[in-house]
C-alpha cells in the first residue's frame, strides 16, 4: 500500500489543522493506521492511532483532547484533525500502516510497515 499525506501548514498557536492521509494499492479497511511526527533533533514520536473500524482511537498524552484521528475507509482516508496547536506540535507529521495480520495499531513507530512521505506542520508562537 502506498501513503500520501496532505494538509499541513504554518498556523498560529490556538489554530487548527486537518492533515489527510490517502492509501492507493490495497484494501485500506485491512490496515490498522496512526500518525507519528519528528521534530527537529528529535525521535519520530507516536501521535495517534485507529483500527481497522475506526471505532477505537489511541492517542498520545500530549495531544489527549485537541487531537482527533478518524478514517473513511470508502475513501481510503485517515485523517487527523488537529485543534489548539502548540508551537510543540511543530514537525514533520508521517501517516503510518501496518500489516492486515496486525489486526491492530499500535503506538510503537517500528510496528508499522508502510510510511507515508510526511507532511511539515509550523506553528507560530
Amino acid at each position: 500500500v502506498q501513503l500520501q499525506a496532505s494538509g499541513g501548514g504554518l498556523v498560529q498557536a490556538g489554530g487548527s489543522l486537518r492533515l489527510s492521509c490517502v492509501a492507493s494499492g490495497r484494501t485500506f479497511t485491512a490496515y490498522p493506521t496512526g500518525w507519528f511526527r519528528q521534530a527537529p533533533g528529535e525521535e519520530r514520536e507516536f501521535v495517534a492511532a485507529v483500527t481497522l473500524s475506526g471505532g477505537t482511537t489511541y492517542y498520545a498524552d500530549s495531544v489527549k483532547g485537541r487531537f482527533t484521528i478518524s478514517r473513511d475507509n470508502a475513501k481510503n482516508t485517515v485523517y487527523l484533525q488537529m485543534n489548539s496547536l502548540k508551537s510543540d506540535d511543530t514537525a514533520v507529521y508521517y501517516c503510518a500502516a501496518r500489516l492486515p495480520s496486525s489486526t491492530l495499531p499500535s503506538r510503537r513507530r517500528d510496528d508499522y510497515d508502510y510510511w507515508g512521505q510526511g507532511t511539515q506542520v509550523t506553528v507560530s508562537s
